[in-house]
């Protein structure tokens, strides 16, 4: 006996329950406790996949209408309503058994089985219909075939609405009325449940969810989208606590369930209203969803909710796409082109100027330089392509060099960084607040780094070498054969303005002011100094010299200005 007990409980547990039902044909009845349908009470049911559950009730002698409404939760489920009707009533005491359930002696007595409704679906459906015989048992049968759920049952017996449930209107769409960049105002038509009577809040209102997934057919589903949201969330940190499952628990749970478990386990899945996370929960048909993304797309539902029987519907959910940022216009920048752009330290304006610039030839390299023509400005430069941005410098008074490679095109965004408060721009003078920037991109120049800076930008000149009609210069070059400029400028004795404004080309100067232009190159940095002698000046009087660093495939390179006096008497 023992190794037969033994053999038939391994039989069961590798075969699994769907064989425990399969050796039961489809109209047995097995002896497990009746569930019946109780009138005017929601009734939660738990479906396991692939399982049928069935609910009996009758109805009183007088009733003459029914009506059924099964309220599935995330999955489409399919649920039938049948009437057995008999031809003799049932005796009272069975001669097969007395261990038989009531639903088993209706079914196996004389008589015939009629359906009357079958649904296929995840809405809330209701079927409404005459009664039949005083002697008949109604059998209510669901099914879940993709996964485990719960759903909710109501029966009510006679004329008119149940109650249970809240009312939708003839027009249970979700309409759009606005759409924004972070917000979007929807509405719809009012349920006659939602009704404000002597001044007080109805038990019935409205929840409005908002997701980027996709709509929802009932507040259930909506809440076990969330939940399993969560669970994703936490199952990395449950792996190593799975629970392993015992022969014996399998057994009871597919075989031995008791009347008691069965409540318990129905009790935790009740249509109970919690809060899911509502947007808007009002009374009103209108609501404006905030604080959402640009340029994204969003799924919105709205259920209406009886917080007393924990019961809701749901309209017809829409969707919209907020709209997206309003984003600068994107200039294209020419090969070796010197752009001039002025630039604000507006609050309103720091979003800064944008541009492109596609290199010439297979190589897809370039060369890109920037020089701000105000020593106290400071720009933050960001290159980017296809959305990834490569390389982000901030340009202050020197002139930066930024290598661009490896890709066809680049996005090069120029921001204007605010300022501290000791340099805080007065209201109403904006022309404070505005500087210039020159850039330039060049494909010309083939090497894998940035061109070398001389060492310094200062102009020396020898006061020794200093005559009433020249004087000696001396700056530091590079190692790269190159062409300098040298520009001469005489102002008048006593006046402030010494200095060349920075950011002047070499082109935009008078033909006069040019001196000389020499070629100079020195392999040894610490030898790279260049002397040019000025001539042809006038005793006594205050000159002002530039040189510029000519270069083909970037900006000049402008030294800082030098300012020296001839000799009166020689």
């Amino acid at each position: 006996m023992a190794l037969s007990w033994y053999l038939c409980l391994a039989m069961a547990l590798f075969s699994g329950p769907g064989t425990i039902h399969a050796l039961a044909p489809e109209n047995e009845v097995t002896l497990h406790p009746t569930t019946w349908l109780s009138e005017n009470r929601v009734t939660p049911v738990h479906l396991p996949k692939g399982r049928t559950r069935r609910l009996y009730f009758t109805l009183k002698k007088k009733a003459d209408l029914l009506s059924v409404t099964v309220s599935p939760c995330a999955v489409p489920i399919e649920w039938s309503l049948a009437v057995r009707t008999l031809k003799d009533k049932p005796p009272k005491k069975a001669h097969w058994s007395s261990k038989k359930s009531m639903p088993e002696v209706w079914w196996r007595g004389s008589g015939r089985e009629v359906r009357i409704y079958t649904y296929t679906g995840n809405a809330v459906d209701t079927f409404t219909g005459p009664a039949y015989a005083v002697a008949s048992i109604y059998i209510l049968r669901l099914k879940s075939n993709e996964q485990d759920t719960q759903v909710s049952a109501y029966l009510h017996e006679g004329p008119g609405p149940s109650g249970a449930f809240p009312e939708l209107p003839s027009d249970p769409r979700v309409h759009t009325l606005g759409v924004g960049m972070t917000s979007v105002t929807l509405n719809w038509a009012p349920s006659s449940s939602v009704v404000v009577k002597d001044g007080h809040r109805p038990h019935h209102e409205y929840c409005v969810l908002v997701n980027h997934k996709h709509n929802y057919r009932s507040l259930c589903a909506a809440r076990e989208g969330i939940r399993k949201e969560i669970q994703n969330v936490q199952k990395r940190q449950r792996r190593d606590k799975q629970s392993k499952e015992i022969v014996w628990a399998t057994l009871k749970d597919w075989w031995w369930r008791q009347p008691d478990a069965l409540e318990n386990r129905e009790s935790s899945t009740t249509d109970k209203f919690e809060d899911p996370g509502c947007v808007c929960r009002d009374i009103e048909s209108v609501c404006t969803v905030s604080d959402l993304l640009p340029d994204m797309q969003y799924y919105f539902d709205v259920f209406v909710v009886d917080r007393v029987n924990g019961t809701s519907v749901a309209y017809t959910g829409t969707f919209a796409r907020t709209h997206e940022e309003a984003r600068p216009a994107v200039t294209s920048l020419r090969e070796g082109q010197v752009k001039w752009v002025t630039l604000s330290r507006d609050a309103s304006s720091l979003q800064g100027d944008q541009f492109r610039f596609k290199p010439r030839g297979w190589q897809q390299n370039g060369l890109l330089t920037l020089h701000t023509c105000n020593s106290t400005s400071k720009v933050k430069v960001t290159v980017s392509s296809k959305g990834r941005t490569l390389t982000s410098q901030e340009v202050g008074d020197q002139l930066a060099q930024l290598w661009l490679h490896g890709a066809p095109s680049y996005l090069i965004q120029l921001q204007a960084l605010a300022l501290g408060s000791s340099s805080t721009i007065p209201k109403g003078n904006s022309s404070k607040s505005k500087f210039c920037l020159k850039m330039q991109a060049s494909s010309a120049y083939h090497r894998r780094a940035v061109p070398v800076f001389p060492a310094t930008l200062q102009i020396k000149s020898f006061n020794k070498l200093r005559t009433c009609n020249s004087v000696t210069l001396a700056w530091i070059g590079t190692e790269e054969r190159s062409l300098y400029c040298v520009y001469r400028r005489q102002i008048p004795l006593g006046s402030k303005q010494t200095s060349t404004d920075r950011c002047i080309d070499p082109e935009s100067r008078p033909a006069n002011e040019r001196v000389l232009c020499k070629y100079f190159q020195e392999l040894n940095p610490r030898r790279a100094v260049t002397t040019a002698v000025i001539g042809e000046l006038e005793p006594g009087m205050l000159y002002v010299f530039d040189v510029y660093l000519m270069r083909r495939w970037g900006l000049p390179i402008k030294y800082h200005s030098k300012t020296v006096r001839t000799r009166s008497e020689c």
